[in-house]
């Protein structure tokens, strides 16, 4: 499959709207929690239970996309996340919240597996890191789309449950017009091939990139929010400097993907890394936010990817969609510790706590990095 054909455009479409709502809730739902007096603690584990549910839909994943198909575990990871979405109309209060959250988190992981999956299998060695790069893209461009729509429409809770619901329905439409079809790459696809995954020596750096990245990312979409309103930020302001972290990612996934495939993930991932820890110390001053962030989007929004490519090279065919459920496991595992220790250190210490514990953990792949020998393929030099 060539990394722009009819297939991968359409899924691509269904991601965007999907993320569009995925971002101006992962936004929005903190800073609700927020105005409702709650504790940093309590929006913290309401991150948690999101990336809870992202958890048990991965594991869950493979079994699904076996039993029903790509298409179909698309269209029920959509109905589930839109009654999640409905409910916090409905429902209010601290433990209501928590549990449709982990319900948005559930369909969402159902989500990413089909779409990642399907581009894992219908890519190559050669263009797969490509491939990943559209995708994150595609996945950045809705998340920024999100963030800047938090930033110009009202943010009242009845305001934007409505036109969000609205907009998961409408992701299922492109996906109607495609028929995904993995052939046998499912059929390994169990919870049992996940762990056989994890214990893969040769894939063990690109699982724990996976849950660096998990930690960064998850501790940034869910923290974030919280630490620019307490520096006194409005909504719509919160959602611009959200804007211009993602925005970063996007920058960086394409000329990262290309490179990652001319020379190898290690030498890039080494890189990346080094910058994440550079952002989040800049980040720790009070001058020069705008290009700190910059800096900590461009490098934290692209390990994920690279990550991925490199453990999905060490794999057969057949066994991509085990892996991929296996890497997006090892992300939400990190997604999950992420905010809830975060919070706890921010909550007991100071909102600065945010940017150390990103830089802290971002420093041990560092060392786990720098102690492998550089000997790992480079598959586009052979051509």
């Amino acid at each position: 499959m060539s990394t722009w054909s009819r297939p991968v455009v359409l899924l691509l479409c269904g991601l965007m709207l999907m993320t569009v709502s995925i971002a101006v809730l992962n936004t929005l739902v903190p800073l609700w929690l927020t105005h409702d007096q709650l504790p940093t603690w309590q929006v913290g584990m309401a991150s948690s239970a999101y990336y809870t549910g992202n958890l048990l839909g991965t594991l869950l994943a493979g079994w699904l996309i076996n039993r029903y198909g790509f298409n179909r575990c698309f269209y029920l990871a959509s109905v589930l996340f839109a009654l999640a979405t409905m409910g916090m109309a409905l429902l209010d209060g601290f433990y209501n919240w928590t549990s449709l959250r982990f319900m948005a988190g559930l369909g969402c992981a159902l989500i990413w597996v089909v779409v990642e999956s399907a581009l894992l299998c219908s890519g190559t060695v050669r263009n797969r890191g490509q491939l990943l790069a559209a995708y994150m893209i595609v996945y950045y461009l809705g998340t920024v789309a999100g963030q800047l729509l938090v930033s110009r429409v009202s943010t009242e809770l009845l305001h934007v449950i409505p036109w969000v619901t609205a907009l998961i329905v409408c992701a299922v439409l492109p996906v109607v017009f495609l028929r995904v079809n993995a052939g046998a790459a499912t059929e390994e696809a169990s919870t049992g091939r996940i762990w056989t995954m994890l214990r893969r020596r040769s894939s063990r750096l690109g699982i724990n990139g996976c849950v660096i990245s998990g930690i960064v990312l998850g501790s940034l979409y869910g923290l974030m929010p919280l630490y620019l309103s307490h520096q006194g930020m409005s909504d719509a302001t919160v959602g611009y400097w959200m804007a211009l972290l993602v925005s970063a990612g996007i920058v960086g996934q394409w000329p990262v993907g290309r490179l990652a495939d001319r020379f190898g993930r290690l030498m890039v991932l080494r890189v990346q890394v080094f910058v994440v820890i550079l952002g989040a110390i800049a980040m720790l001053g009070d001058t020069a936010m705008a290009p700190a962030l910059f800096v900590l989007g461009l490098a934290g929004f692209t390990l994920y990817p690279v990550a991925m490519s490199w453990a999905c090279e060490t794999v057969a065919h057949h066994e991509l969609v085990a892996m991929n459920q296996a890497l997006l496991f090892s992300y939400t595992v990190g997604s999950l510790v992420g905010p809830g220790m975060t919070s706890m250190l921010m909550q007991n210490y100071s909102d600065r706590l945010l940017f150390v514990m990103i830089a802290v953990v971002a420093l041990v792949y560092l060392v786990m990095l720098l102690r492998k020998a550089d000997q790992h393929a480079t598959p586009v030099a052979h051509a």
